[in-house]
């Protein structure tokens, strides 16, 4: 269900805000031998319609955990979690199905969202066009480079129709080359569909490139430790000189969060 809120405009006048997301004082432990961990600790965050956020840190500061949370997959130890629908959850590996095609592999999406079989396979190949993959339909996922299987897995993820994408470092076993061409796509697909990212990674640069809202997470447990608004026009690249700038500046407190809870 969707979450509203009322802000106060000028005066007294009040709009009603949309929110893809909100996480409320979220915070998320796990038991185990050597005792109760806290991996989260009191996150608040939201993600407005059409906003794309990168949720960035260190390995083990509860990135993946948080993702996994507002996903639906598994359940915060205090706080609350509101999106606006069920979300899109797309993983590091492509996750595809290799005894099924591409354009199955979509439909199998389609049918979990109750589209009818008569209308499935045009809207894969409209999904598998809108990631640059027309004429893919028919490949098995053994056909497909890295990059290809996980444009498949975007139109995947896209074919759930959902107003929230989560991502959990999708890109990040791509070669530079591919990544690049990829951020390009996904930048392009996210203003052309309107669709929320929240967009985890531990690659500023990569951050920095994608996001409008960079939010940093501390380590051991996770929280917001700082944010950043993304000013700089799209698109962008990685050499771009704003972008290197800012990236400078976010691994300088990226750094010290390390330093600060002893990570090496």
């Amino acid at each position: 269900m969707a979450t509203t809120l009322a802000t106060a405009a000028e005066g007294s006048a009040v709009a009603t805000v949309e929110r893809a997301a909100r996480i409320e004082h979220v915070s998320k432990s796990f038991s185990g031998p050597a005792g109760t961990q806290l991996v989260l600790d009191d996150i608040s965050l939201d993600v407005a319609p059409g906003e794309f956020v990168t949720i960035l840190g260190a390995s083990g500061c509860g990135k993946s955990t948080l993702l996994n949370l507002v996903a639906g997959l598994d359940k915060p130890s205090a706080g609350s979690i509101e999106t606006a629908g069920r979300p899109a959850l797309m993983f590091q590996e492509h996750a595809l199905f290799p005894w099924l095609t591409a354009g199955k592999n979509i439909e199998l999406a389609l049918r979990l969202r109750g589209v009818a079989k008569s209308e499935r396979r045009g809207e894969a190949e409209r999904l598998l066009e809108l990631v640059r993959l027309g004429g893919a339909y028919g490949k098995r996922v053994h056909e497909l480079s890295g990059g290809m299987r996980q444009r498949v897995a975007l139109a995947r993820a896209l074919a759930q129709d959902s107003r929230l994408l989560l991502m959990d470092e999708p890109f990040a076993a791509l070669d530079a080359i591919t990544r690049d061409v990829l951020h390009g796509e996904l930048t392009r697909i996210w203003a052309e569909t309107g669709v929320s990212v929240l967009f985890v990674t531990h690659n500023v640069r990569e951050a920095v490139r994608l996001a409008q809202r960079v939010v940093l997470l501390s380590s051991r447990p996770g929280r917001v430790a700082k944010e950043w608004t993304v000013d700089i026009p799209q698109p962008r690249r990685i050499e771009d000189a704003a972008v290197a700038e800012l990236s400078l500046e976010i691994t300088e407190h990226l750094r010290g969060e390390i330093r600060r809870h002893g990570q090496h």
